[in-house]
């Protein structure tokens, strides 16, 4: 016990260590701060963008595809309380903690404020030191704060001088160019979600209508993160500082695969990368459960409602006139792949958060249903 609280109290100080002298984190109960700095969770201080004290970073196994966007993501609580384990659900956060994500690309080497690097290398933001504002370019930080009568939105979009966010409750577009490593460009226009919007794709239930955090699960966040001390499994290190009660034994927690480890299945690859890239959606108590498309890692591999020789329950041009949603070895029959492989806004899916194509997603789910046995000929 004496070595749990030493460790804890090791892990506070090294967070501590990130904040240069900021004010601590306020917890807004109530109201809409215009500015992100109002919050002092991470701010912008001598070229980087940097974390308060107790602010902890975590990363999931599989990330959410956004255009090519790097995230940054972090918790922070009050003192004195900790969120509850759950091994299928989203923790149960008290009130009072303030889950951040700060979306930026790497800069590209032209150095043109609209061009940023097409990569999918993560860029320095382990251990919780921040980000160097020289490479990187920032876009928006969103909020999900827990207040008394729920999880409550805020989008803070940075500005050029890169020095402050603000709030953006209406959205936001801004034209952008990707460039890969052989200088190839793509314009875009990244896509800053409305207020609605966002509760769309955190909407946890059609029945109560709340929203809540999407990635901090056990399944997701059951992976280490260096925290600049080594090493370390991250449940196991919210367990120790506080932050996660009811810990159970490592071998008890489930694990998501990591969609672009070539080690894992191809079978647990793409099912990871639909899970966190469509699952939210597509459950049975989410937005589209009319469908009857259940697209969660935990559902039975191969059945009718992962969409294995499964019509759609409306037809028309999202269908591309196919006929099912996945046809075992043919891809290009399949719904989904016509869906992933779209821009068109009523045919692409995810229907937010994209404006350009995962080219390595689409190239891993084809790879999957090529791999598939079996026909369409009977419908189960």
């Amino acid at each position: 016990m004496k070595l749990a609280k030493c460790v804890a109290s090791l892990g506070l100080l090294l967070l501590a260590g990130c904040h240069r002298g900021m004010p601590p984190v306020a917890f807004h109960a109530e109201g809409r701060p215009n500015t992100l700095s109002a919050w002092h969770v991470v701010e912008v201080h001598d070229g980087k963008l940097e974390l308060n004290a107790g602010v902890v970073p975590y990363g999931l196994n599989s990330h959410l595809f956004t255009d090519y966007v790097h995230k940054l993501r972090t918790i922070w609580m009050p003192k004195g309380v900790s969120a509850k384990y759950s091994s299928a659900n989203t923790f149960d956060f008290p009130v009072g903690t303030v889950v951040s994500k700060t979306f930026y690309y790497p800069r590209a080497t032209d150095g043109k404020f609209s061009d940023v690097a097409r990569t999918l290398r993560d860029h320095g933001d382990f251990a919780g030191l921040g980000l160097n504002m020289a490479s990187v370019r920032l876009i928006e930080t969103r909020l999900l704060v827990r207040r008394k009568d729920g999880w409550t939105p805020f989008t803070y979009v940075w500005n050029d001088a890169q020095t402050e966010a603000t709030l953006t409750r209406t959205g936001a577009i801004e034209p952008m160019t990707l460039v890969d490593a052989q200088g190839n460009r793509e314009d875009f226009k990244y896509v800053v979600p409305d207020e609605g919007q966002c509760a769309t794709c955190h909407e946890a239930s059609m029945v109560t209508n709340e929203i809540q955090p999407i990635g901090p699960r056990a399944r997701n966040m059951n992976r280490d993160y260096d925290y600049g001390h080594g090493r370390q499994n991250q449940l196991q290190h919210l367990a120790e500082i506080g932050y996660l009660s009811d810990l159970p034994k490592p071998s008890e927690i489930p694990h998501e695969a990591n969609w672009r480890d070539p080690a894992a299945t191809l079978e647990a690859r793409a099912r990871a990368y639909l899970d966190i890239n469509c699952e939210s959606c597509h459950n049975p108590s989410g937005i589209a459960n009319v469908t009857g498309l259940s697209l969660g890692s935990y559902m039975p591999g191969g059945s009718h409602y992962t969409g294995v020789c499964k019509s759609p329950e409306a037809a028309g041009p999202a269908t591309g006139g196919r006929l099912f949603d996945i046809v075992p070895g043919k891809p290009d029959e399949s719904i989904l792949m016509y869906r992933m492989e779209s821009t068109k806004p009523g045919i692409m899916m995810p229907e937010l958060g994209r404006s350009t194509v995962d080219r390595e997603g689409v190239a891993l789910i084809r790879a999957w249903i090529l791999a598939m046995k079996g026909n369409c000929d009977i419908v189960r």
